[in-house]
This record gives structure tokens, sequence and C-alpha cells, in this order.
């Protein structure tokens, strides 16, 4: 397998020496100074490119990186609405190679850079002929630290968790596992993810990230409550699927209520008490469903 140094290697030697490249800026969580890299970090890497056009008129020139076990060219792909990317800006490979490494690159065109272009926080460079970005600031996670809600945000949130969440117990009442878990995982668990986040934010001052997905959530919550989360999510059966819906309520309720008290915001208990309610009247009635 090419070490994380070969493959830098391999990227600045065709940059270097193509003259359309122009600068080689890598981003993404090989750029955060946070976090050990390990094998199974991408090369999120970006080229601002002069010519763009030449570049994508034949992707074959991409084989340089190595061989490909799966490529991906997400601006040519179609899921069931046209596409409105605009190839004279940018434009993406994804690839996974042989060796197990994989490189997201993506090509920004030079003259779009001022309109269209912002380096994010996670932006290390790599190679600026040009010195168009001799000012970025040292690469940081500081873009993606948790962000404090609005009262107004906060108070929409939790009203969706504990509407939609009535939906979840409709769909386990009717035996509709799929229906059941789809809504619950699509919009109630976003909902329930945002309270944690913001829990996470105050504990910390906001000044940290949970990463994408929540991934970097164990490192901020006791070891018992991120137990308790894990736990919420549940496997095919209807009762487990009533178990941590019950469940989710009830840390959501702790966190939101936690959250409210800390920001000085306003929480709708009435909601929040007749909703828990009806859940778990619901759930002991479950039986008349059959």
């Amino acid at each position: 397998m090419r070490t994380g140094t070969d493959i830098k290697n391999l990227i600045l030697d065709f940059a270097q020496q193509d003259k359309r490249v122009r600068a080689v800026l890598l981003n993404g969580s090989r750029a955060n100074p946070k976090i050990k890299p390990d094998r199974f970090q991408d090369f999120d890497i970006v080229f601002i490119v002069d010519r763009l056009d030449t570049f994508i008129i034949d992707h074959s020139w991409i084989d340089i990186f190595g061989k490909k076990i799966i490529s991906q060219l997400p601006d040519e792909m179609i899921f069931g609405v046209e596409s409105t990317h605009q190839k004279d800006i940018s434009f993406s490979y994804l690839m996974l190679f042989e060796d197990e490494n994989r490189i997201d690159l993506t090509l920004f065109s030079k003259q779009k850079i001022e309109s269209h272009f912002k380096p994010d926080s996670l932006t290390s460079v790599w190679l600026d002929k040009d010195n168009l970005f001799a000012r970025l600031p040292p690469s940081s996670d500081a873009d993606y630290h948790i962000r404090k809600p609005t009262e107004k945000e906060f108070l929409d949130t939790c009203n969706e968790f504990w509407w939609v969440s009535t939906y979840v117990v409709k769909g386990l009442l009717r035996g509709e596992i799929i229906y059941a878990k789809d809504t619950l995982e699509t919009v109630v668990r976003p909902m329930f993810m945002k309270v944690i986040e913001w829990k996470v934010g105050i504990d910390n001052d906001f000044r940290v990230s949970m990463g994408k997905s929540g991934k970097f959530l164990g490192k901020y919550l006791p070891g018992d409550f991120y137990k308790k989360i894990l736990r919420t999510y549940s496997n095919c059966e209807r009762e487990d699927n009533w178990k941590s819906l019950l469940l989710l309520a009830e840390i959501f309720a702790e966190a939101s209520n936690f959250v409210a008290d800390k920001l000085q915001y306003r929480i709708n208990k009435v909601e929040e008490q007749n909703t828990m309610s009806y859940l778990k009247n619901q759930y002991d009635q479950q039986k008349v469903y059959g």
C-alpha cells in the first residue's frame, strides 16, 4: 500500500509538471491538525487550474494516480433530476484504488476563484504557483465548530422532534416497520442529534466539532450517556423499535431542557409532556392493534 507521503508526492509531481495546474490544496480530515492520520482517510484535493475544459474532455488522464477499484464522476450523474452543475466552474473525480487509498479530486477554474471559490478553514496549501493563497490562515476546524442556535431554531427543532415522533408510532402500530424506521432515522433522529450537538457545544463553549454524522460524539459525552444514545439504534423488530423511540424521547427531553436552561431559552413543556404521554400510552395499548 502506498503511504500518505507516496500519494502526496504523486499528486505534487503531476501538478508541478502540468502548467495548467496552478495550485494544490488539501481539504478535509487530513488537513485537520487535531486528527491523527490513518489509512482510511481520503485525500481531499483541489486543483486550481487553467483551461478546465481540457481536463474533462477526456478523463483517462486520471489513470496517472493508480489502478482503480471503482470511481465516480458526480458532476455527470443524474438521480431523477437533470444536474444543474456548471462544468466551467469545477469538476470532481472520486477514486478508490487497488491499494485502498482514496483520492477525491476537485478541479476548480482559476478564472472563477474570485466569484465562486471560498476556502474553508480546513484547507492546507500544498502548492501555489501564483501566490493565490498567500494570506490563507493555518488549517483548523473552526468552520466546523458547533454553532449556537437561535431560540427560534431551538423551538422549531423541538416541535419537529415531538410532532414527527407520532408518525413513528403510527408506523409501529400498523406493523409498517420500514416506514417507522425511515421516519425515525431521516426526520426524528436529525432533530435529536441537533439538540445533543448543542448540549456538547454548551459544555465546550461552542469551540469543538462533532465531526461528520456525529463521529466524534463519544469524545465529548460521559461514557454512560454515550452508551445510552447507542442503544437508540434498533434492529428490525417492532418491540426494539418501540424501545428505541421511547429512549430517544427520554434523552431528548433531558437534553432539550438542559439546552433551554443554559441558553435561557423558552421551551414548550406542554408539548413535550403531552407527546411523551401519547407515546407511552400508545406503546401500552399496542396489543389492541395486533
